[in-house]
C-alpha cells in the first residue's frame, strides 16, 4: 500500500501504518476474509495458535458453525487467550457465527456452549432459519447501502446501553450489525459479496487504536 505519510510525520504513525489483522482459522470462511482484508489495506494472516494471536493488531472471527468453533478453540487452547485479548481491547470483528462468538449471551445454544464474549448483547442462533432459508437483502450498514448475504444467520435479540446498532434487516426489523467500542459484529457475510466496505470499516477501527 502506498505510504501517504507527510515527510514531517514519523513513518510509523498510526494513521499510515498497515495493520496486521488475523482471521481465526479454525473453521469457516477463512480464505474469503483474508482476501477481503488484503483488499481493504491490511496485512492479513491466519491465526491458529496463541503465539499467532499475540502478533496481530485485530482479529476477524469468521462465519461457520459456532459450536464447532468453540470446541476447536478449546482444543487449540485459544479460547482463554482470545478472551484475554478482547478484554484487553483488541479490535475484533465477528460475522455470522463470529457474531455469536463475540456475544456475552446466546439463545438456543447447545448445553454448555461458550463464547469469547465482549459485546453486551443477546444473540439467537440460526434465528433466520435453516440453510434453505438463506437469503440476500439490501440494508443500511453504518450509513452505507450494502448487499448482505444471510446463511443460517443469527440475529440480535437485545443490546446493552453501550452497544451501537449499525444495521437492521427484515423480516421484523431485526438487529443484524452492532458495534461496541473496538468490537464489531454482523449476522451477514460481507466476505461473500466482493464489497469491501465492511472490512474497510473494520480495518479503520484497527487503525484507530
Amino acid at each position: 500500500m502506498p505510504d501517504s505519510t507527510p515527510a514531517s510525520e514519523p513513518a510509523d504513525a498510526p494513521a499510515s501504518r498497515q495493520p496486521t489483522v488475523g482471521v481465526l482459522a479454525l473453521q469457516g470462511d477463512v480464505r474469503e476474509h483474508l482476501r477481503m482484508l488484503t483488499e481493504a489495506g491490511a496485512r492479513a494472516v491466519a491465526v491458529r495458535r496463541p503465539a499467532e494471536l499475540e502478533a496481530v493488531d485485530g482479529l476477524v472471527v469468521p462465519g461457520g458453525e459456532s459450536t464447532t468453533m468453540w470446541k476447536l478453540a478449546e482444543i487449540f487452547e485459544l479460547l482463554e487467550p482470545l478472551r484475554m485479548r478482547v478484554k484487553a481491547g483488541m479490535p475484533a470483528y465477528g460475522s455470522c457465527a463470529g457474531m455469536i462468538m463475540l456475544a456475552d449471551r446466546i439463545e438456543d445454544g447447545i448445553a454448555g456452549q461458550q463464547t469469547i464474549g465482549g459485546i453486551d448483547m443477546v444473540v439467537r442462533r440460526n434465528a433466520f432459519g435453516r440453510q434453505v432459508d438463506s437469503f440476500e437483502a439490501d440494508l443500511d450498514f453504518a450509513g452505507e447501502d450494502v448487499h448482505a448475504v444471510f446463511i443460517r444467520a443469527p440475529w440480535v435479540e437485545s443490546v446493552g446501553p453501550d452497544v451501537d446498532v449499525l444495521g437492521r434487516a427484515q423480516p421484523g426489523d431485526r438487529i443484524v450489525a452492532v458495534r461496541q467500542g473496538p468490537l464489531l459484529a454482523t449476522s451477514f457475510h460481507p466476505e461473500l459479496t466482493g464489497d469491501t466496505r465492511v472490512h474497510r470499516y473494520f480495518v479503520d477501527m484497527v487503525r484507530e487504536l
